[in-house]
């Protein structure tokens, strides 16, 4: 059995009392030592200078009442018992000096007495950990019955313990990441992954964030949606401002960003507050970054670093205290090789990458996607509208097929699917009208120039979660067939070279039909073999 030891400030108002009539109320320090079920082998008791003989009073009525408890006084001054900086300030320094042992004591930090100052910073030392215990609170039984030992309660703030509560958490953070993806439940695994963490991110940091991805990613309406949950939680006060940078050139951009004064420039009539102090406690985003100009970029690296910057034609510096979200659709470090875009700039902003995926590399959801356009559709236009069924069967095969080139990612989507409700007779979408609307997309994208869509493949020819999914002795074997693959001309070659030694026992007549029959358990064909080979 571990050691019960008990830590608390005397009270000077609920403890008070000398006479004999002290025993006829409740004392919360004494009444600790009243409880049968809950004995104190010691108590640390923390008094002011000024209490020193009702302290001395306190020790000797616990002595009476637990006469087996070892009781310890300790001197904690406060020049002023309300003052948070100092109250913490000296419970702190006993608690860092205290010779805890929690492998054969168990700590209870009493939060009944004190100011209720003290009593926060008591929580704060026992929810930090620097008191490895939990807090006990005691209260009179009844206010008509005096001089009895009340009741107690211990609260332990490991809040994990409590699944009530634990579960309240769990069930916050995933309406927050619902709401991060505006209520449409998608299915990609990365995907919900990234938002999840992207979630925890937002909540606890103002560290500059880098969104990555497409044009019409949803890169923009991403950054406003951190916006609107840090604003939620009440962990940003200020305005969410974006711009998109591809629009500013020169002392155009320095203008817009950093603000001007009047005359700074000509056409500069009057003063003007940049987009940089109209974010000051709020979130900045700088969509395209990649497009400032150099100096742009040297003064907003000052600002992320001191708060500080100087408007157009001014001498007097001026701040803002903003959180930097910024997007781009470039390669930001090639940009840094080619002299374009600043390296500690890039450093800065860097801390938290998130690259979004584009709608073509996230098939499974499309569906979802559409459902959610649709009842945008709905809330804005005031008309319910709805596919028959072999017209929706054939917009998601098409939509998820490699004929959809989706290269305007989401805004493709929301236009395709506005034209189809728009056009739809009696609010209902039929085949024709899907026809219709793919031939268009299919002549957007020509008249674009846009590349063919890239196969699954492109990249990696087997993902990372089909990897996982494999015994250690097929990715052996899988790794150094499509080695081989890779540096052979053609399927023909590289099953001359996979079956050299069956050829020459005639154990196989069809080398390339061998190879392709392998590489088909895995869903690969020669032709990802060759996208890999040329991306």
């Amino acid at each position: 059995m571990k050691k019960k030891i008990v830590i608390g400030l005397l009270g000077t108002i609920l403890d008070s009392g000398t006479s004999r009539k002290r025993w006829e109320k409740w004392r919360p320090t004494v009444s600790i030592g009243q409880f049968d079920d809950f004995l104190v082998d010691r108590f640390e008791i923390l008094h002011t200078r000024d209490s020193n003989r009702l302290a001395h009073c306190v020790r000797d009525d616990l002595a009476f009442v637990s006469p087996e408890s070892e009781l310890n006084l300790h001197t904690v001054d406060f020049n002023d018992p309300w003052d948070f900086e100092e109250v913490y300030g000296r419970l702190y320094d006993f608690a860092k000096a205290y010779p805890f042992d929690p492998e054969n004591e168990e700590y209870y930090l009493h939060i009944t007495t004190g100011t209720h100052v003290a009593q926060i910073c008591l929580f704060l030392l026992s929810e930090s950990r620097i008191v490895p215990g939990s807090l006990i609170q005691t209260s009179p039984q009844s206010r008509n019955r005096t001089g009895e030992a009340g009741t107690y309660r211990i609260i332990d703030l490991d809040l994990s313990q409590y699944s009530k509560i634990h579960e309240r958490f769990n069930r916050q953070t995933r309406d927050d990441v619902d709401f991060l993806k505006s209520g449409i439940a998608t299915r990609n695994k990365r995907f919900n992954e990234m938002i999840e963490e992207i979630e925890h991110v937002a909540l606890r940091s103002n560290s500059p964030l880098l969104l990555l991805g497409p044009t019409g990613a949803g890169k923009s309406q991403l950054a406003n949606r951190i916006h609107a949950l840090k604003k939620t939680h009440n962990t940003v006060d200020g305005s969410f401002v974006e711009v998109n940078c591809a629009t500013l050139r020169g002392d155009q951009a320095m203008a817009m960003i950093f603000g001007h004064t009047k005359g700074a420039f000509t056409g500069a009539v009057n003063a003007r507050e940049g987009l940089m102090k109209r974010a000051d406690q709020g979130i900045l985003f700088l969509d395209e970054i990649g497009e400032l100009d150099l100096d742009v970029q040297a003064m907003l690296l000052r600002a992320l670093e001191t708060g500080h910057f100087l408007p157009v034609g001014s001498d007097q510096e001026s701040t803002s205290h903003f959180q930097l979200i910024a997007g781009t659709n470039q390669d930001l470090s090639k940009r840094v090789q080619e002299g374009l875009f600043r390296h500690d700039l890039l450093a800065r902003i860097n801390l938290w990458t998130f690259l979004l995926p584009g709608l073509a590399e996230r098939p499974e959801d499309i569906e979802p996607n559409i459902n959610f356009e649709m009842e945008q559709f709905e809330q804005n236009h005031g008309q319910q509208v709805r596919f028959a069924r072999d017209a929706q069967k054939r917009f998601l095969s098409f939509s998820t097929s490699n004929e959809a080139l989706w290269s305007g990612n989401f805004r493709d989507l929301n236009a395709c699917v506005t034209r189809m409700a728009t056009l739809s007779s009696g609010g209902v979408i039929d085949s024709a009208t899907v026809e219709a609307e793919i031939q268009r997309l299919h002549k957007t994208w020509i008249e674009l120039g846009s590349p063919p869509k890239p196969s699954v493949a492109k990249k990696h020819i087997v993902d990372e979660d089909m990897w996982l999914s494999l015994d250690l002795f097929d990715q052996i074997q899988l790794r150094q067939v499509l080695k081989v693959c890779k540096e052979s001309r053609s399927l023909s070659d590289a099953g001359r070279k996979l079956f050299e030694k069956s050829r020459l026992q005639k154990q196989s007549s069809n080398d390339s039909d061998r190879l392709r029959k392998y590489l088909a358990k895995f869903d690969i064909t020669w032709k990802d073999i060759e996208a890999v080979r040329s991306a």
